[in-house]
Formats: structure tokens, sequence, C-alpha cells
């Protein structure tokens, strides 16, 4: 239903443990599942202000685009700023099987909560079983 679309990110993890260097921050971390005949997506977007956040779905890839802005010093002089700041963006590709016409998202307490619904025609149905009784009555006739 889902694929992580992000193939540098465990290349990027490596390279910060073994040089100790931070190439990317390590930013919108997500959960994915599904319940029932939805599909649930949680990004952790802490101190993005709602209005900067922007969604899109293009050929079944979903785009979450957040921006934090840089800490105002105000002439400050900074001791520690480890808070990432910018423009973050994350990419996912959505299978067949997701209506994405019905996307809805709601963001609360730094948390942007996607729901998802399976599509009709992925859902589990019933098929009806029929008897072919003429083979009962060819034997009957014998």
């Amino acid at each position: 239903m889902l694929m992580r679309t992000d193939p540098f990110r465990d290349l990027d993890r490596l390279t910060q443990q073994m040089f100790g260097t931070v190439t990317r921050p390590s930013v919108m971390p997500m959960d994915a599942y599904r319940k029932g005949h939805d599909f649930f997506v949680h990004f952790d977007l802490p101190g993005i202000d709602p209005d900067t956040i922007d969604l899109t779905v293009e050929q079944n890839v979903l785009t979450v685009k957040a921006e934090r802005p840089a800490l105002e010093t105000n002439g400050a002089e900074p001791i520690v700023t480890e808070r990432p700041s910018g423009t973050f963006t994350r990419q996912l590709f959505l299978g067949e099987t997701l209506d994405t016409e019905h996307i809805e998202a709601n963001y609360s307490s730094g948390v942007l909560t996607l729901t998802i619904p399976v599509s009709e025609a992925a859902k589990p149905r019933k098929v009806a079983v029929t008897a072919n009784d003429s083979a009962r009555q060819l034997s009957a006739a014998s």
C-alpha cells in the first residue's frame, strides 16, 4: 500500500554514524498503518505553522511539504541550535488500492495525521457461489 521514497535516508544515517557528520537533518519522521478500511500516516512536525503545510497528490505520489523558520535571535548569541529550520519535504508512493480523492489531514500537537481510505474496489467482499445442478440432473437421468 505504501512505499518509503527516501532511498538515501539509510545511507545518510550510516554516514552520520561512521563520520559523526550531519549530512541532512533527520526531520519529518513518520508512522504508517492500516486499521479497518483506512490507512493512517502520522508525521512529526513540531513547531510548524499549519499554514505552511502543503499536501499534494499527483499520480499516486503524495508530497508533504512544511516550513519552519529559522530562530530569530534578535542580536543574541546562539549557544545551541539543534532544531532544524527551513523547508522540509517527504514523498510517499501510494498504492493503487488507496482512494487519493478522499484524503483527510489533521494537524494537532505537532503531529500531522493523514487518513487515506482504502478504495471500494480493494475492500474485501463476499462472492456468491452458485451450484450447477445440470451435472446432478445428468447423473439422475442415467
